[in-house]
């Protein structure tokens, strides 16, 4: 209760903040403009949280699909905008406050009254929030059009004691496709080609195959996807959405059946589904051990389906390489770090890096970092690794902001 009370109350003062700097933005049009500016932005926010108030009952699969993408990112564009806005704005409260402070403790007279240059930094920060806040709306709009501009990550990973006949070899990960979020087929055929022609010695695919129900696994994206092959083989985990457990079932057994019938949709397209066992991938003499867990997750809210133990049950004291395909990254740090020290390279996905955020050779930075330590790319201690894919498909965002869709390529060496 207490944190709906927080959240409310920040709502508010985004929308106070917001409204006062959009009505000091147009107070110099003429009263007609004006008006109708600010009757849209107020229709504009209704638009915005009706969207939110009423998302769960909305037939969404009625709307046509760019409409609906369309609204969505103006809807989270439109609120990440206002948040933008309110730590701006804020921080120029503070900083009159401040002065205010001052002037009563030193009886000193630093103004913030108009003409002064204390109201000329005010303009500059209110003219600075609403900037930022509508290249937050345009740039979400802009980001449904990434949603399928899949990206290839490759990167060469040195494994200790990987055998001469396994040197070079390429592995291929995708990871939360979230199918029910699809809207076009021949897009993420094109995705399924790009991974193909990376010509990989084996596919791994880290979980999340639809958002909550088998049937998303149309019979379209079921020979796409069933195109993926490879000389060893194509494996693959369960993710936390796999479970069906973010929706209402009419019964236990409904759900139940709907995950042996997405076990079976695996099958049917060749791909060896790992449920907490492992396999031993052979080249001549040499062995590689592939382990495979069911979501297991550090995080409270995430359910722990996984059983490394079980998974493990066999490798005791191989001195093979070991590869493992955990969905959550949290789980390296919980328990593949201390308690799996051989386990050399852990391939999870899960964050989708939050669809939003900035990579460059001086920047890494989103949000979904306050919550996952890893949650992109490489990440390595000792001679562990983990590899954090940023997912294949979309989900709740229908786009890509500054973290593309994934494709990763990784040679051991």
């Amino acid at each position: 209760m207490l944190r709906l009370v927080i959240i409310l109350a920040i709502i508010a003062i985004a929308e106070y903040y917001s409204y006062v700097a959009v009505r000091a933005a147009v107070q110099s049009l003429p009263t007609g403009l004006r008006v109708g500016t600010m009757a849209l932005y107020i229709l504009l926010s209704l638009s915005a949280w009706a969207g939110i108030a009423f998302f769960r009952t909305i037939n969404w699969a009625n709307v046509p699909h760019l409409l609906r993408n369309i609204y969505i990112a103006f809807v989270i564009g439109f609120i990440v905008g206002k948040i933008l806005i309110l730590i701006i704005m804020l921080v120029d409260d503070l900083r009159r406050g401040g002065v205010w402070i001052y002037n009563a403790i030193t009886e000193s007279r630093v103004s913030v009254a108009p003409g002064d240059d204390a109201i000329s930094r005010s303009i500059f920060l209110t003219r600075l929030a609403l900037l930022l806040g509508g290249t937050s709306l345009v740039g979400f709009i802009y980001g449904i059009t990434n949603r399928y501009n899949y990206h290839v990550h490759r990167i060469k990973l040195r494994i200790p004691n990987l055998p001469v006949a396994f040197k070079g070899f390429k592995i291929v990960q995708l990871s939360d496709i979230h199918t029910g979020s699809f809207d076009n087929h021949a897009a993420v055929a094109k995705g399924i080609k790009k991974a193909l022609a990376e010509k990989g010695d084996v596919i791994l695919f880290t979980g999340d195959l639809v958002n909550n129900h088998s049937d998303e696994v149309d019979e379209n994206y079921q020979k796409i996807f069933a195109t993926l092959n490879a000389p060893m083989g194509v494996y693959s985990t369960l993710g936390n959405h796999d479970y069906g457990d973010y929706m209402q079932w009419p019964s236990p057994a409904a759900k139940v059946a709907n995950l042996e019938k997405l076990k079976a949709i695996q099958a049917s397209m060749g791909w060896r589904l790992l449920m907490n066992e492992h396999v031993i991938l052979q080249r001549g003499d040499a062995k590689m051990a592939l382990i495979g867990i069911e979501n297991w997750s550090a995080k409270a809210n995430f359910p722990k389906y996984g059983d490394m133990a079980k998974a493990y049950k066999g490798l005791e004291g191989q001195d093979i390489p070991k590869i493992l395909m955990s969905h959550d990254p949290s789980h390296w740090d919980a328990e593949v770090r201390p308690h799996y020290g051989d386990v050399h390279l852990t391939l999870s996905g899960h964050t989708h890096g939050m669809q939003f955020g900035i990579e460059s050779k001086w920047l890494k930075w989103s949000p979904v970092q306050y919550m996952y330590k890893e949650w992109a790319g490489l990440y390595q201690e000792v001679d562990q690794s983990l590899y954090v894919n940023r997912g294949f498909g979309f989900l709740g965002y229908p786009g890509r902001l500054g973290i593309l869709p994934e494709i990763t390529v990784i040679e051991l060496v």
